[in-house]
């Protein structure tokens, strides 16, 4: 509750009554939260760039001036500088971003893919993820420098520090062979439930 006192009385006393009468319009819930910055991370901001500097390394990443970026106290901050609707879906977005910068460089991402159909299978060789998908050709998937990728058995797990890079990648690596729903074979993620159909009954 304290938290979001000291949020909104910042966008105030910035705003003025123009923020309070296009407070319900216009407040994001992400947006306005305090970002703590954890002891050992260390956050710069010089317009555009937003830095971020952790025991699993250094992460930036450019921001539009729409959003004021203060950092103060171990503390981020963000006001949008005028009410526009760019600036209502930026806001909670870039809080989202920087709060997932702040964690990534502190605690890894990680996601896993689960392989399933016969004669599937994955492997990783040098800089490559080699997946065997029942076409003619294996197929080869780059993999970023950033991340980590294991493959055992009918799991491939994913490991990265930046969030963007990693969801990008799984996801790319699931489109070369969705689930299908007659015999959920495919790639998928853990946990994904696959609606299952029935097949055509024979006479």
């Amino acid at each position: 509750m304290l938290e979001r006192i000291k949020s909104e009385e910042r966008l105030f006393s910035k705003y003025g009554s123009k923020a309070r009468s296009q407070k319900i319009k216009t407040m994001s819930r992400i947006g306005k939260k305090i970002i703590a910055i954890p002891s050992g991370v260390e956050a710069t901001f010089s317009s555009p760039v937003f830095s971020v500097k952790g025991p699993l390394g250094v992460l930036t990443k450019n921001f539009k001036p729409d959003i004021e970026i203060n950092i103060a106290n171990n503390e981020v901050t963000l006001i949008p500088k005028k009410i526009t609707l760019e600036t209502k879906a930026l806001w909670g977005t870039y809080a989202s971003h920087i709060m997932n910068m702040i964690e990534g460089v502190s605690k890894p991402f990680v996601k896993k893919l689960i392989i399933e159909g016969i004669g599937y299978k994955s492997d990783v060789k040098g800089a490559n993820l080699v997946l065997a998908l029942g076409f003619s050709h294996p197929v080869n998937v780059a993999i970023p420098t950033t991340l980590k990728v294991t493959a055992e058995k009918n799991v491939i797990t994913v490991t990265g520090n930046d969030k963007e890079v990693l969801g990008e990648f799984v996801a790319n690596v699931r489109s070369l062979k969705k689930p299908e729903p007659y015999k959920g074979k495919g790639i998928r993620y853990e946990n994904e439930v696959v609606k299952r159909k029935q097949g055509k009954k024979t006479a």
